[in-house]
């Protein structure tokens, strides 16, 4: 591939590289923004390439460059680039008056299939999305979806996370009826979602005058917090029954003792919190260490910090 732009202002210009990988995402904790999906590429990426082409051989639009990873501000190989597909229904959009990219609406809950789940499913191999939950409204209970069937693909693309799932929908245009294939007690069935905007009733997951910002030095500083709901709950794939405090904003890049973007927070110094304000409290008046007890991955840790 090229990507093409004006590094540093020296002028046009046009390096090459690779494609290192696709749908790159911010979950898991790396580096890359949360909710956005890119193109990796070795080609070197320099301040003044962001908003320029990333072309393939055959001088077809693959990307527009977007950001590099990097400690000293030079390209190592690590640029990103916004898919060309993503590109399109983003442009589609603002032509049609919007005034920001809406993704069309799923309404439903997943859980990627990993090797266990697919022995337990009968499934072959490690293979799609299982549904855990649907909202009654979703487009895809409106096709006929029902929990336990496992989608493995969309538009003719094969789906095999959660993360593709969300990319693959935010890639077809809103109104249309994108084939989706799942299986249901093994058998492939394949129907036609309708990608559509969230109904106007639709509830957020968390109520934005619930959410909590620490600033007090610690463990939290930093952090914004929100009450564990239900609809929380069935998106972490957490037991609808837990109580706790959930981490929805913080730092991109944390320690291995650092809390991250999903925890969710059961207890501080052996006190059991439910609501960030009490998280606010605690954070205000503490020193020394902390016991914090906590669910990340579905499983259940506790560390000990002085931060």
């Amino acid at each position: 591939v090229l990507a093409i732009g004006n590094p540093f202002g020296v002028g046009q210009t046009v390096s090459s590289g690779i494609i290192s990988g696709l749908a790159r995402s911010g979950s898991g904790g790396s580096a890359l923004p949360d909710d956005s999906y890119f193109i990796q590429t070795d080609a070197p990426i320099n301040p003044g390439n962001s908003g320029g082409a990333l072309v393939n051989m055959r001088g077809e639009l693959v990307g527009i460059n977007t950001l590099i990873v990097t400690r000293g501000g030079g390209s190592v190989g690590l640029g990103f680039a916004i898919p060309a597909n993503l590109v399109a229904q983003v442009v589609a959009q603002a032509r049609a008056g919007n005034s920001r990219f809406v993704r069309p609406w799923a309404g439903i809950d997943v859980q990627n299939v990993d090797a266990d789940l697919a022995e337990a499913l009968g499934l072959d191999r490690p293979r799609g999305v299982l549904v855990r939950a649907l909202a009654p409204d979703s487009p895809f209970a409106r096709a006929g979806l029902v929990p336990g069937d496992v989608i493995v693909a969309m538009g003719g693309q094969p789906v095999n996370a959660a993360a593709e799932l969300e990319f693959r929908m935010a890639t077809q245009p809103m109104g249309s009826t994108p084939e989706v294939v799942f299986l249901r007690r093994g058998d492939e069935q394949r129907v036609p979602v309708e990608m559509m905007r969230a109904p106007a009733d639709a509830q957020p997951l968390v109520s934005p005058d619930r959410l909590v910002q620490i600033t007090a030095p610690g463990p939290f500083q930093g952090r914004t917090l929100a009450p564990l709901t239900r609809a929380l709950a069935l998106r972490l794939g957490l037991d609808p029954r837990v109580k706790g405090v959930v981490v929805v904003e913080g730092p991109a890049r944390v320690s291995r003792t650092g809390l991250m973007v999903g925890d969710v927070i059961l207890a501080i110094d052996g006190q059991s919190v439910t609501d960030p304000e009490e998280v606010r409290r605690l954070a205000g008046k503490h020193a020394g260490w902390w016991r914090i007890d906590l669910i990340r991955d579905n499983r259940r840790i506790t560390f000990r910090t002085n931060r």
